[in-house]
């Protein structure tokens, strides 16, 4: 038995649904049989009736504290090449807020209730009971993460956990769901142009985004967030987006099993990690 084995069982008897982490933080990809949602549809997502793939994919969503299938057969060759243990906050009734600088550290140590605090190696885990949407970015170096997300275990922590406070839900009502909106592509020469790039640098800017995420074969999320990230960072205060460019973001993304609502949540967060 692996010492990642170990700790997930332990974990699963606290009732902590768990999951296998590879090496990056990341959850291990899709079988093959629910690569792209063939399997009719993700667990959380309830289209076409639950996955039965027994196998330890799709993210936080494959978190369990079933010990029979954590010692399965099928979960075996991902414990063995286990670089962590993840587990799923609202699974047990639990938010994390990731704490991810000093200054974020201190940031909590003046403005939220003591808690149950875990070191992590830039900052801090504060762990509280109660359930609440997940957001990355609420803050510099804050990020939220509860229902529908997963955190890594880095161990048992020191204090007692205090009920989830109004200061931190809060947090999340500071970045409300964006929709996007139409604007207005400048063409060149004209007043208000983009001052740095040129219609065919966005285009093939737009086209590298779409392949980005086409291709990725593992962690979506992450990959449709970086994505959204480094196209705003471009092109999120010059005024050059359309509602068409950034449709077709969501498209590639919903293509590769993403929600409409994980999209819209992706842009809202890249758009407050750069203030926008």
């Amino acid at each position: 038995m692996t010492k990642h084995l170990h700790t997930a069982l332990r974990l699963a008897a606290e009732g902590l649904p768990v999951l296998p982490l590879r090496k990056g933080k990341v959850p291990f990809a899709n079988c093959p049989a629910c690569l792209y949602t063939s399997c009719g549809g993700r667990p959380h997502m309830k289209t076409s009736g639950p996955c039965t793939c027994p196998a330890p994919c799709h993210g936080w969503a494959a978190a369990t504290a079933d010990t029979s299938v954590i010692i399965s057969p099928a979960w075996a060759s991902a414990w063995q090449g286990a670089a962590s243990v993840g587990y799923h906050p609202g699974g047990a009734r639990l938010t994390v807020v990731d704490l991810d600088t000093r200054d974020a550290v201190a940031w909590a140590q003046r403005n939220l209730p003591a808690t149950r605090t875990v070191p992590t190696t830039r900052g801090q885990h504060w762990i509280y009971q109660g359930v609440m949407r997940s957001c990355n970015g609420v803050r510099p170096g804050v990020d939220i993460k509860s229902s529908m997300a997963y955190a890594r275990y880095l161990g048992p922590g020191t204090g007692r956990i205090a009920a989830l406070p109004d200061a931190v839900r809060a947090l999340t009502a500071r970045t409300p769901t964006i929709r996007p909106t139409p604007q207005t592509v400048t063409v060149p020469g004209g007043g208000g142009e983009c001052p740095h790039r040129t219609p065919a640098y966005l285009e093939r800017g737009i086209t590298i985004a779409e392949q980005q995420i086409t291709a990725a074969r593992s962690a979506i999320h992450h990959t449709v967030y970086r994505t959204f990230l480094a196209v705003l960072s471009a092109h999120g205060r010059c005024g050059c987006l359309t509602d068409a460019h950034i449709t077709r973001l969501f498209t590639a993304a919903q293509t590769k099993g993403e929600t409409a609502r994980h999209c819209t949540d992706a842009w809202a967060n890249a758009r407050a990690r750069l203030g926008l």
